[in-house]
């Protein structure tokens, strides 16, 4: 029986890890994330963007700056937090933690140093980023520039850049789970004829360049303008309700989970198999930082291997995809600027100022059909075809076909 068991994992394992497989899996997530920014609503919102610890890292660096010494003590201990999340992160989270203490192998010597550094660097730019704001409470009418999750930016051009961010993260994992398809031969009897040419000179690096500044190109084109419209494509075909879009968000969460566990060396790693950098002939970058005797009694490099460089861009993309999900499961039309019309299609709010006080009650279809607004002497919902400039937009004359459960 014990023998069975054994053949039958094998077989599991062998169609598990199969190159159609791990390639189904991997450009299925680019299409899922195009289908939920599409679809989210939250992709229209007006309001200002908030994404959980990696809002208030931003805010810590880029904005809410007060002025005169306030900002030099801001610079001063963000600047310390990164130093500090580098350090940490590779002596005590990768060295002693992952290294000495958990002893896992995909974190032997130096292998992961990058990625928990990074991660380090996040953390300790949320804690520095509190401990600015007690400084900034200590004083006098500063909580203007306290430094929350809300990153200054609005909805919409957020996920502007984030659906550029991921499409660029999955078209470059996808490329590598391609490019270790068609280099190795585990699996020996699979596209033999295509291997042959994808291995002749350099057509995987020309193809991989053109490949990717071509379709970048057209995917931001079509992002950052409405040239191409979802909403008159799709026309209310199978609308999307936040129970949809939040399963849509799990999926790809685990997707991309599974591009690491498909990998042949999961979960140790410890094989001689490696991939060559995406668009290069090689498999890992090597930099020998400058030697400064007086400080460091031996040489450093920095040393990126393709497959750390590869799932270190997945993990990157995961943080954008958490945000996601977060969006879809505590989805509320009203903490967007947005509320529940007739058919149960979601209108959204486009004028700044209205936008400035809204709360729940002004943000429903009932109050806005009722209420005037003083300075037009019209209701705040009205829709006029002579005139485009009008405050709010009925999104159904787009054609979005979003849906709400109630």
């Amino acid at each position: 029986i014990q023998t069975d068991l054994m053949e039958i994992d094998k077989k599991i394992l062998y169609y598990f890890q199969h190159p159609w497989s791990r390639l189904a899996v991997a450009y299925l997530v680019t299409f899922f994330n195009f289908l939920v920014f599409a679809e989210d609503p939250v992709s229209h919102s007006q309001t200002e963007a908030n994404v959980i610890v990696v809002g208030n890292c931003f805010s810590f660096i880029a904005n809410k700056y007060p002025g005169g010494a306030w900002n030099f003590l801001k610079v001063l201990l963000w600047l310390l937090a990164i130093i500090t999340g580098l350090i940490a992160g590779k002596f005590l989270f990768h060295q002693q933690l992952f290294g000495r203490l958990l002893r896992l192998k995909m974190f032997r010597e130096d292998h992961g140093s990058w990625m928990t550094m990074f991660f380090s660097t996040i953390l300790f730019l949320f804690i520095f980023s509190h401990i600015y704001n007690l400084c900034l409470m200590m004083a006098a009418n500063m909580s203007p520039y306290i430094v929350t999750e809300y990153m200054g930016i609005r909805n919409e051009s957020f996920m502007k850049v984030a659906a550029v961010g991921t499409w660029m993260g999955d078209f470059v994992t996808a490329w590598m789970v391609t490019d270790m398809m068609l280099q190795h031969q585990n699996y020996p009897e699979w596209g033999k004829a295509v291997r042959t040419f994808w291995k002749r000179g350099n057509n995987r690096i020309v193809l991989f360049w053109s490949v990717l500044i071509s379709l970048t190109s057209v995917v931001v084109l079509v992002i950052s303008t409405d040239w191409i419209s979802w909403d008159n494509l799709n026309r209310g075909f199978l609308p999307s309700d936040e129970v949809s879009r939040a399963f849509l968000a799990s999926f790809i969460l685990v997707f991309d989970l599974l591009i690491v566990m498909q990998d042949w060396e999961f979960p140790h790693f410890m094989g001689d198999l490696d991939v060559n950098l995406p668009g290069m002939p090689t498999t890992q970058i090597k930099l020998k930082l400058p030697v400064c005797k007086r400080i460091f009694k031996e040489e450093y490099h920095i040393h990126i291997t393709g497959k750390w460089f590869n799932y270190g861009i997945i993990f990157l993309v995961l943080i954008l995809d958490l945000n996601m999900w977060k969006n879809q499961i505590f989805y509320k039309p009203y903490e967007y600027g947005q509320y529940v019309g007739p058919g149960e299609k979601i209108y959204t709010v486009e004028d700044p100022n209205t936008l400035k006080e809204f709360n729940e009650t002004t943000l429903s279809w009932e109050w806005r059909c009722t209420n005037y607004d003083v300075k037009t002497n019209r209701t705040f919902y009205f829709w006029n075809a002579s005139n485009i400039q009008t405050a709010f937009v009925f999104l159904d004359l787009k054609q979005y076909k979003w849906r709400v459960k109630r």
